[in-house]
């Protein structure tokens, strides 16, 4: 979608006075000809536009279909004055910045006074935030990418994304603001990134990260708190939903380390503040990853020609409904829109998640051997009985590697490349004779030992193709102390037998005949997740790290199971 020329008018820079005297400045596209036009607005710390001031083709594109388009720099960030505060930090200002951008919006001349407000990742935190905001103004929200607690994808810290998060995309603006040394550029930071990513990564303790890598020390600050805080979600939202007046999209994908922005859909359609607001939200996760690209491949896998949709036309197909008051058949659709892959098609539900769920146990097996995809591992619906127990050395500094994108993006990758590991056990089921569907959210039972005072166990979901391939679906992690709560850290009695329950991430897939169910733990995913030391330390303070002998228990009086909310097939 390409604009005709001069069909908008541009303007760089507009400043927008927040409530507290601090300008923030916002680029305004305008389309020519006779209005009013509503507003679609976006908030953002990644650049409002090009950053020559020349104006951004997609949004010429969105503001030549009859749209004013506002796109603004958050507080602190390129134009925008102020200090920036992330979204992990206690006392964002987001939901009061949203209030106020509303307002000024609506009162741009020949408007029609009414704002959608749009955005993926950090700008879906801003959408989020500006719906909250109760903003008189705003009649509508797309947020994409964006889940609703901290705490749902930064458990424990998360080296990969968040060091390359900020010393890559954020730290450069906020350098060269402040005249730190360092990459003032992205490009520039991306490539140092790439040749010094594992001296950080693997950097211990992590107190003594240089305060400029993360674009000073206020900045810097933010992240150790994160670092060491363990379960804190600053978000706060959970009072704040019976503020919700408008029809909200949440978009996502199952590749996207943010999937659980599902449940801002479940918490809004119960809880937001008139019938017609919870009426009015929907939900679609697609075959993607943390992306607007909505591709049909994601990493290693063609999802077919289904899962390719053009992002500006959905954005339209929404704004276009509560703005315009066009038909676009948008809300005569499902109010959960889901990709089911393995099928590769997309099924509208009802509800989240589906009650038609049959919650069926998978049982962990084996004669003690089951590291490798080589061992003797088997997964079953057979309850475990008398059985050997599997052990594994964990080594903090050989940990299991992460399979993803550069900068530490979820994908779709071939878990083979681990195969020689010694440290992953490994329990598939025998090929299936029938399809089978697992949508929801899976949930690892686990009986578990360590000779250490303190660990970390993973699950993975995989669905093993008659080819070999082994494709990742979701993912799940427990940190030891934190196994009766964030509220209680309770280090281990080394030897001692735990149960842990490990949350995955929601998933919808078809594992087609001949395919295998398979389910690998370990105790390290780096740098996706932080590694344990294994030694009660976090990692902040000091860099003592043990070795520790983990026993998963599988039998009788222990029975580790995988429950995978199975849907029936017609």
């Amino acid at each position: 979608m390409t604009a005709p020329p001069s069909a908008v008018s541009f303007e760089h820079n507009v400043a927008v006075p927040m409530r507290d005297g601090v300008i923030l400045r916002a680029d305004v596209y305008r389309p020519r000809g006779e209005g009013p036009f509503p507003i679609i607005l976006t908030r953002t710390p990644y650049n409002k536009g090009n950053l020559d001031g020349t104006p951004s083709a997609a949004y010429e594109a969105l503001a030549a279909q009859g749209y004013y388009v506002v796109s603004q720099d958050v507080r602190g960030r390129y134009a925008s004055d102020g200090e920036f505060t992330p979204l992990f930090a206690a006392g964002y200002p987001d939901i009061e910045d949203g209030y106020d951008t509303v307002e000024w919006c609506a009162q741009l001349p020949d408007s029609t006074g009414e704002v959608g407000i749009f955005g993926n990742s950090y700008p879906g935190f801003t959408s989020y935030c500006a719906a909250f905001s109760q903003a008189p103004s705003l009649r509508c929200v797309f947020a994409e990418g964006m889940t609703q607690r901290l705490t749902d994808f930064e458990p424990i810290f998360r080296p990969g994304r968040r060091l390359a998060w900020s010393m890559v995309t954020i730290g450069p603006g906020l350098r060269e603001k402040r005249g730190l040394p360092g990459p003032h550029d992205r490009a520039e930071a991306d490539a140092l990134w790439e040749r010094e990513r594992h001296k950080w990564l693997w950097y211990l303790p992590r107190k003594d990260i240089p305060d400029e890598k993360y674009g000073g020390a206020d900045q810097a600050g933010y992240y150790r708190i994160l670092m060491t805080q363990g379960g804190v979600d600053t978000f706060q939202w959970q009072n704040r939903y019976q503020d919700i007046q408008v029809p909200v999209f949440h978009r996502t994908g199952w590749y996207d380390r943010f999937v659980r922005a599902i449940d801002g859909y479940t918490l809004m359609a119960k809880k937001a503040a008139t019938p017609a607001a919870r009426a009015g939200q929907r939900v679609m996760i697609g075959p993607w990853g943390h992306t607007n690209a909505l591709h049909q491949y994601e990493g290693d896998v063609d999802f077919g020609p289904e899962g390719l949709l053009d992002h500006s036309e959905l954005l339209l197909r929404w704004f276009d409904h509560w703005l315009k008051g066009k038909d676009t058949g948008i809300m005569d659709e499902g109010p959960v829109r889901l990709f089911i892959l393995g099928d590769n098609t997309w099924r509208d539900e009802n509800e989240w998640p589906l009650a038609r769920s049959q919650y069926t146990d998978y049982h962990l097996h084996s004669g003690g051997n089951a590291r490798t995809p080589h061992g003797d591992g088997s997964l079953s619906r057979a309850p475990s009985g008398d059985e050997t127990p599997d052990h594994y050395l964990y080594d903090p500094r050989d940990p299991v590697p992460s399979c993803q994108l550069m900068h530490d993006q979820d994908g779709v990758f071939d878990q083979r490349a681990l195969d020689s590991r010694q440290d992953v056990l490994v329990y598939q089921s025998e090929p299936l004779t029938a399809p089978l569907e697992v949508t929801g959210e899976p949930v690892l039972h686990l009986y578990a030992a360590s000779s250490a005072v303190d660990t970390d166990f993973t699950a993975k979901l995989v669905d093993v193709h008659p080819d070999g391939l082994a494709q990742n679906l979701c993912y799940g992690i427990v940190r030891a102390r934190y196994r009766n709560g964030y509220e209680s850290p309770q280090l281990l009695t080394p030897g001692e037998v735990c149960e842990y329950t490990i949350a995955l991430n929601p998933i919808a897939n078809v594992f087609q005949p001949g395919h295998r169910v398979r389910l690998d733990i370990s105790s390290s995913d780096f740098p996706n997740w932080d590694r344990n030391l294994n030694s009660g330390s976090d990692g902040y303070e000091d860099a003592a790290i043990v070795t520790a002998r983990q026993t998963v228990l599988h039998d009788g009086g222990h029975p580790t199971r995988v429950t995978l909310p199975v849907i029936p097939r017609d």
